[in-house]
């Protein structure tokens, strides 16, 4: 495993970040989620990822339970808050922050985090207001470092724009299937010494090859669940799985698996610091794994833009 320092901070995180959206508290059995965790941990994975949201707090009382023994400074775990709880707390409020971080931490188990995101832009709260807020948590302890996700140039801005504790890091959707961000967010981060941690880098399971046109998902695969499979059907469009066919040969002649090539893809930008990757079962995390430290030669990066058009 490859690390990569977050942007201006002293985190030195894995390429391959460990996620827990729709998964660990959630959709994938207990025994499973923690093989996930154990299989991570043993190829170098220190990267986790979690928010509030997930699963209603289920997904961090999971981690915090199965963390628990494991030396506080071994890994680097970042959290999230704004989308509704099952109490109707929501936003980033200087309210919420205080409440919403307290929480966190008695259900992850610790007394700080390493990395505090904004899930997404509150518009019916001043950012002076959250940044003064979380500013508040980092002198108190209880944040080492802030960041956000899907924010636009001018949320960052404004963001940046304040006195108070700088972000250094960006959560943004990015796979070779989402590019919008590489036009002026990577850029502007770039400059301001914010890292990407993307998420989805494998639009949800679609790039790993599983689904086929014409044929029903596979069992146990994210589409074929309830629990899981909410948001990736609208992805599953004709154009996109012809897409991951003419990817194909790309990967077989790298030696890689589809999903080895859609990692490795989004690893080659430099503003990427990590990608999360949300697995069920440890075959694929190790899979996954082995993504870091992949170079793709430039004529295969040709070939996979031909592919994508």
């Amino acid at each position: 495993m490859r690390y990569r320092m977050l942007g201006g901070s002293d985190l030195r995180v894995s390429e391959i970040c460990l996620g827990s959206w729709l998964t660990y508290g959630g959709g994938v059995s207990r025994a499973q989620a923690e093989a996930c965790v154990s299989r991570a941990f043993d190829l170098g994975v220190n990267f986790i990822d979690t928010a509030n949201v997930y699963s209603g707090g289920a997904a961090e009382r999971f981690l915090g339970e199965v963390l628990r023994g494991r030396p506080r400074d071994s890994y680097v775990l970042a959290t999230k808050l704004f989308f509704p709880m099952p109490d109707g707390g929501r936003g980033l409020s200087a309210q919420q922050v205080r409440t919403q971080l307290d929480a966190s931490l008695k259900r992850l188990g610790v007394d700080h985090v390493d990395l505090y995101q904004c899930h997404r832009w509150d518009s019916e709260v001043p950012v002076a207001e959250t940044v003064g807020a979380l500013d508040e948590a980092v002198r108190q302890g209880k944040v080492r470092w802030l960041g956000f996700s899907e924010w636009n140039p001018g949320h960052i801005r404004a963001a940046l724009a304040l006195p108070g504790a700088r972000f250094v890091s960006s959560q943004p959707q990015y796979s070779m299937l989402h590019r919008d961000w590489e036009r002026e967010v990577f850029p502007l981060c770039a400059r301001e010494g914010i890292g990407q941690i993307v998420w989805s880098p494998l639009a949800q399971g679609i790039l790993t090859g599983k689904y086929r046109a014409g044929e029903a998902p596979p069992a146990g695969s994210r589409a074929a669940s309830q629990a899981m499979g909410t948001f990736i059907h609208s992805r599953l469009t004709p154009e996109n799985l012809a897409r991951v066919e003419r990817l194909r040969p790309v990967a077989a002649e790298l030696g890689l698996s589809l999903a080895q090539l859609a990692l490795a893809w989004v690893l080659r930008r430099p503003e990427v610091t990590s990608a999360i990757i949300g697995a069920t079962r440890p075959e694929q995390v190790e899979e996954n794994a082995r993504a870091s430290g992949v170079i793709l030669p430039p004529e295969a990066l040709e070939r996979i833009e031909r592919a994508l058009a």
